[in-house]
């Protein structure tokens, strides 16, 4: 009934549990057995030597360091300096480039030229036995620099398109002739006069001038070309149109003949399409060529300056030229004299 005397307004018992005796004899036990902790004594190191962790406990995974994005200004400095060297070397390996070509060059000259010193002809390749000779020195890879390589090929597998097209327009109007000599006998004879006359004259007044225009970028070539080759696109045009009567067998004489002859038709169909093709692809290289022109720096003032001075230095001009001034002089001469 004790519990029930006691008073439950009064203050409460301070209660240590520490002062319990099972507490204080455990916490007795632990201070005797611990005693003096010294870091540095030769018991703990073997105790602590005992206790270290193995190697394979922990982590085999290396450590890795994260870069930062952004370089430093000597890292960048580095790049660029690797970039010039670079750079460099390849300018360097160009440069030995274009000095080996240009000695294979100068000894092909050197063992190419004739006794005059001049380059010797190779165009047309003609064989040995034969009695002409290469009248014209023709090399790409010699002559005309690697940007316009490609497009003077182009002009001239063009020139080899136009003669082998006049060759066939020659025998679609023997044929056409064949159909009906009293009426088509200009035409037959007109083809012929125009294998004969435009095939040389393609070669040297468009093709040439163009050639030489690339070899040595000179404006008054690129002038020439552009206004032989004008004309040239314009004759193409009419060849493929066929007016009857001009010796060309385009469109017009073709389909005339379709009713008269119909395997004489489908020939000059053939030779129609040929020259329909060298319009289309007269106008298109015609555009190249100027397109390639624009990048040379040539203008009308240096085409002007160019002839002027082949002219001043021609030999022949001078001649010329000094020959009319002497025989003024002596025509002057003896009028004041008779005077």
């Amino acid at each position: 009934m004790s519990g029930f005397d006691s008073n439950p307004f009064a203050d409460p018992v301070d209660v240590n549990p520490f002062q319990d005796a099972s507490v204080t004899q455990a916490t007795s036990k632990v201070t005797e057995n611990v005693g003096e902790f010294n870091p540095f004594s030769a018991v703990d190191m073997v105790h602590h030597s005992e206790t270290t962790i193995p190697i394979s406990a922990a982590s085999s995974q290396p450590a890795v360091l994260q870069t930062s994005v952004e370089q430093s200004p000597q890292a960048t400095a580095a790049a660029a300096q690797a970039k010039l060297i670079k750079q460099q070397e390849e300018l360097e390996r160009k440069a030995a480039e274009l000095d080996r070509k240009e000695q294979d060059l100068q000894n092909r000259t050197e063992t190419g030229r004739t006794n005059t010193g001049a380059k010797e002809n190779n165009w047309p390749p003609l064989p040995k036995f034969f009695p002409f000779k290469p009248f014209i020195y023709q090399n790409f890879e010699e002559d005309i620099p690697e940007e316009y390589r490609r497009i003077c090929k182009r002009m001239y597998y063009l020139w080899m398109f136009h003669s082998v097209t006049l060759f066939l327009n020659l025998l679609a109007c023997l044929a056409y002739f064949t159909a009906d000599t009293a009426a088509y006998g200009v035409d037959f004879g007109l083809s012929i006069l125009w294998f004969i006359l435009f095939t040389p004259v393609a070669f040297i007044c468009w093709y040439r001038p163009v050639y030489k225009a690339f070899r040595s970028d000179s404006s008054f070539s690129f002038f020439f070309f552009f206004f032989v080759f004008f004309f040239q696109v314009a004759v193409y045009i009419i060849q493929t149109v066929g007016i009857p009567g001009w010796g060309n067998s385009g469109w017009i004489s073709s389909i005339s003949m379709i009713g008269k002859n119909l395997s004489v038709a489908v020939v000059m169909m053939v030779v129609a399409g040929f020259f329909t093709v060298n319009a289309v692809l007269g106008v298109i290289l015609l555009k190249m060529v100027h397109s390639k022109y624009r990048r040379t720096g040539a203008s009308f003032t240096k085409a002007q300056q160019e002839f002027s001075e082949g002219v001043l230095t021609n030999r022949s001009v001078q001649t010329a030229a000094a020959s009319a001034a002497t025989s003024a002089a002596q025509g002057a001469f003896g009028r004041s004299q008779g005077n």
